[in-house]
């Protein structure tokens, strides 16, 4: 099993940065896809970006192309997310998912999720 924790969610104006972190523990040897989604109430879960533990292979979400940055520690066991230029709209709980093979932007895909962090955008 594999157990992830997210933070570094908060209030932030438009056009500010943040950086989410997320902690995993237990069998993380076994992450090989860690991935960021979001999702606000009433919506489906989105795709924002992830990261493969081998090759180090990314995917971002047009809607974040060019100003969200994902990265991984594997010897710490963390995956980052920096955020640059929020908007209004990135306003969301996001949420930290992993998954045991290389897998892509489905959701339904991953494995392992964390409980979220918000992250709120003030216009």
């Amino acid at each position: 099993q594999v157990q992830l924790v997210e933070s570094g969610g908060r209030l932030v104006q438009a056009g500010g940065s943040l950086r989410l972190s997320c902690a995993a523990s237990g069998r993380t040897s076994r992450i090989l896809t860690m991935g960021w989604f979001r999702q606000v109430p009433g919506k489906e879960r989105e795709f924002v970006s992830l990261i493969t533990s081998i090759g180090g292979r990314t995917v971002y979400a047009d809607s974040v192309k060019g100003r969200f940055t994902i990265s991984r520690d594997n010897a710490k066991a963390m995956g980052y997310l920096q955020m640059n230029s929020l908007k209004p709209e990135d306003t969301a709980v996001y949420y930290c998912a992993a998954d045991s093979e290389i897998t892509g932007s489905n959701p339904l895909a991953y494995d392992y999720w964390g409980q979220g962090t918000q992250v709120t955008v003030s216009s």
